[in-house]
């Protein structure tokens, strides 16, 4: 059974972003996206004006945190042979109502992907707008980084994530 990442939060975020659960390089780097080619980072540097990559781990969620965002998994548990959400067995859910508690000024909840965007009734189910964006996975190549971005883009703006 493997375990998921702590969430990335503050009581002052306003946008969760939600993946289903971290792959093998992830999982090994102890980091949210830690793939080199998973475009959620660079798409972050995007919107922000920053090279978030350029950081160290530990500033990129700093500089999230103090965006706005918070960062977690829709499970907290599975197994599962490599990285693809298809291959996600007995998994076991994160306590989402408890973290969005914790964050008295979130606005919404937005799911990175089909498999998180399963979790969609269960996060609607907590008062906030829900939103399925596709997924940053090098998987989903089906999406182009530009195309990715501009949705991406759009929640952002929404919930006032763009305003430096």
């Amino acid at each position: 059974m493997l375990q998921g990442l702590a969430p990335v939060w503050s009581p002052q975020a306003r946008l969760l972003v939600l993946g289903s659960f971290p792959g093998v390089a992830s999982l090994q780097a102890q980091q949210y996206y830690g793939h080199p080619r998973n475009h959620f980072w660079p798409i972050l540097s995007t919107l922000w004006g920053l090279d978030l990559r350029a950081l160290a781990y530990g500033k990129r969620l700093e500089v999230a945190t103090a965006r706005g965002l918070a960062i977690w998994d829709v499970y907290a548990s599975c197994e599962r042979e490599g990285s693809l959400d298809s291959a996600i067995r007995a998994a076991q859910p994160n306590d989402l109502a408890g973290l969005v508690r914790r964050m008295p000024a979130l606005q919404a909840v937005a799911h990175n992907g089909g498999e998180s965007a399963r979790s969609i009734k269960i996060t609607g189910a907590l008062g906030l707008p829900a939103y399925r964006l596709p997924s940053t996975s090098p998987a989903n190549a089906a999406w182009s980084f530009d195309r990715k971005l501009l949705a991406w883009r759009e929640v952002f703006a929404r919930h006032g994530l763009l305003d430096g």
